[in-house]
């Protein structure tokens, strides 16, 4: 079965931190693997990506803040949020593209409070 299943939402105040996690099973030959987020009357927007070799790549407002990495033995992709901001609150999806295919995640919520 595939799946792609997110943790580690929740609500934090301004300039704290959290962690999303982002485990794909069912999933082969998977390239790239990152997060994207949509917050309230807003489109989905990139935050970041990484490859299977480790390159990645941030949407500007999250520079220096917000840190991806991957485990590619566990199929897990990472997000380190640092410095958070009531702009960042919007539920993050996390993504996984293999060759022919892009599976996403049903959506987990941060919420960040001024």
């Amino acid at each position: 079965q595939v799946q792609l299943v997110e943790s580690g939402g929740g609500l934090v105040q301004a300039g704290g931190s959290l962690r999303l996690s982002c485990l794909a099973s069912g999933i082969f030959n998977i390239n790239n693997m990152g997060w994207y987020r949509q917050a309230p009357g807003k489109q989905r927007a990139l935050v970041a990506t990484i490859t299977s070799g480790g390159s990645t790549n941030y949407a500007d407002s999250v520079k220096g803040r917000f840190t991806i990495s991957r485990d590619n033995a566990k199929n897990t992709v990472y997000l380190q949020m640092n410095s958070l901001k009531p702009e960042d609150t919007a539920v993050y999806y996390c993504y996984a593209r293999a060759t022919d295919y892009t599976y996403w995640g049903q959506g987990t919520q941060v919420t960040v409070s001024s």
